[in-house]
């Protein structure tokens, strides 16, 4: 448990340290916002044969770090910092420092880079655009025109009267978009590490920061655009992207282009959880890149 400052007072967040590397410790943000580190845990599979260090990591609010009820820390800079003095408690440097953003952990890590990149030895974004309005409107476009549109409609109607705690939402997801491009894999095949981690979202910061809606963001990342300032980020940076993600891969992809250091990896099996359900694909690319940065010296 690591103790953070903020503006509203001292709390603690968890962390958990898998082996050992003294060039290569990557420290893994996971998405939500205020899901878990659990759905990452097929990390395990890949990344201790690699020899790479990793760490897990709950964020504030998240299920095994302290979850303070006060709104106001709920907010990108607040967490941005956060992550800053996590790395400083753990002993990461630019010799050995790479920082991993899933999702909204996505966000995060390119708000750290842009922050903090002094301290970075590389960076990874997984699944997640540099542009919430344009993720809008992918899923609007894209995702949502080949939907049964009367399960869509619903869904609608259900966000529209803030029903989406209501259990016919959530099985209208699962089945029209969940298993298409959240993860792909048959319900009942899920990881139990991520059915876990989708239990503990703490949905008193979920739903403020991401919105109501699972087709599509809103509440305070509505707005959130960072497509113009990739250029600024010159460490060496993985975009990592999948066929079916909620994200649009040709977006992930030309994410890469703009970054000086950039490299894109696709997963064509994978999804949003391209992690859980292109496993392969996925780990080679993240192990390669980890492998060719860590070679440069």
């Amino acid at each position: 448990m690591i103790p953070i400052s903020t503006p509203a007072g001292d709390f603690r967040v968890w962390t958990k340290r898998v082996g050992n590397n003294p060039t290569v410790k990557v420290l893994l943000l996971h998405g939500g916002p205020a899901a878990t580190h659990e759905y990452l845990e097929s990390c395990d599979s890949f990344l201790p044969a690699a020899g790479i260090e990793y760490y897990y990591y709950d964020q504030l609010g998240s299920h095994y770090s302290d979850q303070p009820d006060d709104p106001s820390l709920w907010e990108i800079d607040r967490f941005v910092d956060e992550v800053e003095q996590v790395r400083v408690a753990l002993g990461l440097d630019r010799e050995n420092f790479f920082l991993y953003g899933q999702s909204w952990g996505g966000v995060l890590a390119i708000e750290y880079a842009l922050a903090h990149q002094e301290h970075l030895r590389g960076l990874v974004v997984s699944n997640m655009m540099a542009s919430v309005p344009r993720y809008n409107e992918y899923a609007e476009q894209v995702l949502m025109p080949p939907m049964d549109q009367d399960a869509l409609a619903e869904i609608k109607r259900l966000e529209r009267e803030g029903r989406t705690n209501d259990p016919s939402y959530e099985a209208l997801l699962i089945e029209h978009h969940y298993v298409h491009h959240v993860c792909r894999l048959p319900l009942d095949e899920w990881p139990e590490p991520v059915v876990r981690s989708f239990s503990h979202i703490n949905h008193d910061i979920y739903a403020p920061m991401q919105g109501p809606s699972e087709l599509g963001a809103s509440g305070k990342l509505l707005e959130w655009d960072r497509s113009a300032n990739l250029s600024a980020i010159t460490v060496p940076t993985l975009v990592m992207g999948a066929a079916h993600d909620t994200m649009d891969p040709a977006y992930l992809e030309w994410m890469a282009t703009q970054l000086p250091d950039g490299r894109y990896h696709h997963c064509p099996e994978g999804s949003h959880l391209a992690i859980v359900d292109d496993q392969e694909t996925y780990f080679e690319g993240l192990l390669g890149f980890l492998a060719d940065v860590d070679a440069r010296g």
